[in-house]
C-alpha cells in the first residue's frame, strides 16, 4: 500500500463537510493547517456546531463566534446548526448565531441550554420561514444533567415550514388554556412532535390540537399537569412514556400505540378503529391497577398485534380469576 496517498483529501467537499459536521466548528477550522486543500474547506460548511463549553469564558466564545461568521463564505447556505451554551438566551452571541442561521435558510436547529438558573426562553428568537426541524433542550449546567422545568417558553412564533419539533425540560408560560396550543397550531405543517419532561403554568390540563400531526411522543409530564388532551385526526403513531396522568385522546386513524410506565394508563377515547399494533408495558403494577388495566385493554379491542409485558398478563389473569 502506498502510504503517501491522501485519500481523505481526495474526497469531494460535500463528503468532507459531512464528516466534519460531527465535530465542533472549532475542530473543523483546525484542519485548515493540514494543507492548501484544507485551508478554506471549513468556510463553506453547511453544518455549524457551536459549544460554549469549548472555551474558558463566554466573552472568548462570543469573540470566536464573530470570527467564524465573519470569515465564512457568505454565499453558502446553512443546512443545520447545533448550539450549546450556558447563560441567558438574550446573550449577543446567541442572537448573532440564530440571526445568521435564519438569514442563510437554515433547515435544522438543535439548541441545548446549560442552565445555572431557570430562564425564560422566547421562542420568537426562532422565527423562520425555512426552519423544518427544531430541538430545544434544557440541561442543568452544574451537573450536566437534564433539568425539569428549567426553560420557560413564551408562545409567540409562527413557523411555516416546521415539520418536526422536539422540546425537552420546558414549561409553557401562558395563563390562558387555549393559548397553550398556540405553539402547535401556528405550525401548519407540523408532522412530528416530541415533548419530554414538560409542564405548564396556569392550568392542569395540557391540550395538543393539530390537524396534520402524524407522530406524537410524550415523556414525563410533571406534577402540575393532571390531564393531557390530544385531538389529532391524522395521528398515526403515539408513544407515551412515564406520563402518570389522565389522557383524553381523539385519534381515529391511529395505527401504532406504545405505552410504558409504572402505573396503568388512564385513557379516555372514542375508539382506535384503525389500530394495528399496540405495545403496552406496565412495570410492577399494583393490584389496585388491575381493573384499570382491563379497561385499557378494552380500548384496544380492534388491534391486530398486541404486545404485553408479563406483569400485565399476571395482573389481568388475577382479575379474571376473581370474576370467575
Amino acid at each position: 500500500m502506498n502510504v503517501e496517498i491522501d485519500r481523505l483529501s481526495s474526497l469531494p467537499d460535500e463528503l468532507i463537510h459531512k464528516i466534519l459536521s460531527f465535530r465542533p466548528i472549532r475542530d473543523a477550522i483546525g484542519t485548515s493547517v493540514l494543507s492548501s486543500r484544507w485551508r478554506f474547506i471549513w468556510t463553506s460548511m453547511p453544518y455549524l456546531n457551536f459549544s460554549s463549553e469549548d472555551f474558558f469564558t463566554l466573552p472568548e466564545f462570543s469573540k470566536f463566534v464573530t470570527h467564524v461568521l465573519s470569515r465564512r463564505n457568505n454565499l453558502t447556505e446553512v443546512y443545520s446548526v447545533k448550539l450549546e451554551f450556558r447563560g441567558k438566551a438574550s446573550q449577543l452571541f446567541v442572537k448573532r448565531i440564530l440571526n445568521y442561521a435564519f438569514s442563510h435558510n437554515v433547515q435544522q436547529l438543535n439548541v441545548v441550554c446549560l442552565l445555572e438558573n431557570d430562564i425564560e426562553f422566547p421562542i420568537s428568537l426562532f422565527s423562520s420561514k425555512s426552519l423544518k426541524h427544531l430541538s430545544l433542550e434544557a440541561v442543568e449546567y452544574k451537573y450536566h444533567r437534564r433539568k425539569a422545568n428549567g426553560c420557560f417558553i413564551t408562545l409567540t412564533s409562527t413557523w411555516e415550514a416546521l415539520t418536526t419539533l422536539n422540546l425537552h425540560s420546558v414549561t409553557f408560560c401562558d395563563d390562558i388554556v387555549e393559548k397553550c396550543t398556540g405553539i402547535f397550531s401556528k405550525c401548519a405543517n407540523l408532522k412530528n412532535l416530541t415533548l419530554t419532561q414538560f409542564s405548564m403554568m396556569g392550568s392542569d390540563t395540557f391540550s395538543i390540537c393539530h390537524p396534520q400531526l402524524s407522530n406524537l411522543t410524550l415523556v414525563s409530564a410533571f406534577y402540575n399537569v393532571k390531564v393531557i388532551k390530544v385531538v389529532a385526526p391524522q395521528l398515526e403513531n403515539l408513544t407515551i412514556r412515564s406520563c402518570e396522568v389522565e389522557h383524553v385522546i381523539s385519534a381515529p386513524h391511529l395505527v401504532s400505540f406504545l405505552y410504558k410506565g409504572y402505573h396503568s394508563l388512564r385513557l379516555s377515547t372514542n375508539g382506535f378503529h384503525s389500530l394495528e399494533k399496540a405495545d403496552i408495558c406496565v412495570s410492577y403494577p399494583p393490584e389496585a391497577d388491575a381493573h384499570q388495566i382491563v379497561c385499557l385493554l378494552q380500548h384496544l379491542h380492534n388491534v391486530k398485534f398486541l404486545t404485553l409485558n408479563l406483569e400485565i398478563v399476571e395482573t389481568t389473569l388475577f382479575v379474571l380469576v376473581l370474576y370467575v
